[in-house]
């Protein structure tokens, strides 16, 4: 019997964690990686050291392959077109992948199946953003005080600016409060997309998988919490989340998957606003840090079904093994010498799951993470924060 080979193209933690979840299932691994060190290079037998932007490059990775998905979205997507002509399977596809490479792209097409986002528009410059600016005020409207706004009107400075492609974990975004702030994003050369600061309560994550032949899955709605653009906590399912607002969010997220293409796994990152609604942030086409939870706390992981999926295997069950899970980022620091201090971790918790990316300790790097979980939420977090905060070195008791 031949086993079928997944093409990774992307070096990372997340390939690496996906490779780990095809090893069971007997699944081969070719990687595409910018260089050996990377994280996924260091355990996937079969690596091929390259660029991603070549077109040479990624034919020839190709080869042998029975399905090419991907660690990132920045394969560009006239590539991806070719691959396909080529015959290869690409998932997702270059049509989907589009509206996460794209942000551009991607409101343009939630605005017209009817999701809600933030209000939004391409602009050319801080001109422009001022622009965008007076039309907020114009439609902005009165926050009542027991909303949180104090009776404030909405609308206007400040403004969130964002490159259309390229950016991630808080870089390429910039939230000005003047028009004169508002210079640095066109500096790059590239479109810059404006969109109104969301009064929100706290950020979500809606994660589903959808396999070619159209089934799909939800696990359940997250709270993602960030520190300085970059997530910090995940806690699964989301605390205190109201029953209809969060099968609302995972409609919205299958329904996505479905008018996009989706192949694969889908992140659809959400604010949940004062007002009670909840508005798309973000959207990512591969498995997301809000999903690492997953690994120890559901019955089939993202990584796991992210592989069925673009083999079109029949998915994995999404629902959670415990009550409560808890993923916290592990972040360099100051402390190089991580190893040291899984004595302390595992005597103190032998229920904790450590998850290493064999990467260079570097001041705010994401480095790895741990879940814990059980039945009470508080006890749940202060296990997963003092893991990681003694494996960072910021707690050292």
């Amino acid at each position: 019997m031949t086993f079928p080979v997944v093409g990774m193209v992307g070096g990372g933690q997340l390939a690496r964690m996906t490779h780990e979840a095809g090893i069971p299932l007997g699944i081969r691994f070719k990687l595409l990686s910018d260089t050996p060190q990377d994280s996924a290079a260091q355990v996937v037998s079969d690596v091929v050291i390259g660029d991603y932007r070549d077109l040479d490059t990624l034919r020839e990775f190709a080869r042998g392959c029975d399905v090419i998905t991907f660690d990132h979205e920045h394969v560009p997507t006239e590539h991806l077109r070719a691959l396909e002509a080529d015959g290869i399977p690409v998932r997702p596809g270059p049509d989907a992948l589009v509206h996460a490479q794209d942000k551009g792209v991607m409101r343009a097409k939630l605005d017209a199946i009817g999701v809600p986002c933030p209000r939004h528009r391409i602009v050319a410059d801080p001109d422009d953003v001022a622009a965008f600016a007076a039309e907020l005020e114009r439609g902005g409207h009165e926050v009542p005080s027991g909303k949180g706004g104090g009776g404030r009107r909405a609308g206007g400075f400040p403004v969130v600016l964002k490159t259309v492609r390229g950016g991630y974990d808080g870089k390429g975004v910039w939230v000005v409060d003047s028009v004169e702030e508002a210079a640095e994003p066109f500096r790059a050369g590239v479109p810059v997309l404006a969109e109104e600061k969301v009064d929100y309560v706290r950020e979500l994550a809606a994660n589903v998988v959808r396999s070619p032949h159209g089934q799909a899955v939800a696990y359940p709605v997250v709270e993602s919490q960030q520190v300085a653009g970059v997530c910090d906590t995940v806690i699964a399912p989301a605390p205190d989340l109201d029953e209809t607002l969060a099968l609302k969010a995972e409609e919205m997220a299958l329904t996505i998957a479905k008018e996009l293409g989706v192949v694969g796994h889908l992140a659809v990152e959400l604010f949940q606003t004062r007002d009670g609604r909840i508005l798309v942030n973000e959207l990512a086409m591969r498995p997301h840090n809000s999903g690492h939870w997953t690994q120890d706390g559901a019955m089939t992981s993202q990584f796991a079904n992210h592989v069925r999926a673009v083999l079109d295997l029949p998915l994995g069950d999404p629902r959670p093994r415990a009550r409560w899970t808890v993923m916290v980022n592990v972040l360099g620091g100051d402390y190089p010498d991580m190893y040291s201090a899984y004595l302390h971790c595992m005597a103190r918790d032998p229920q904790l799951k450590i998850h290493m990316y064999g990467k260079d300790v570097k001041p705010g790097r994401k480095v790895g993470h741990v879940n814990t979980y059980g039945d009470d939420l508080d006890d749940v977090l202060e296990r997963a924060r003092h893991a990681a905060g003694y494996l960072k070195g910021t707690i050292t008791e």
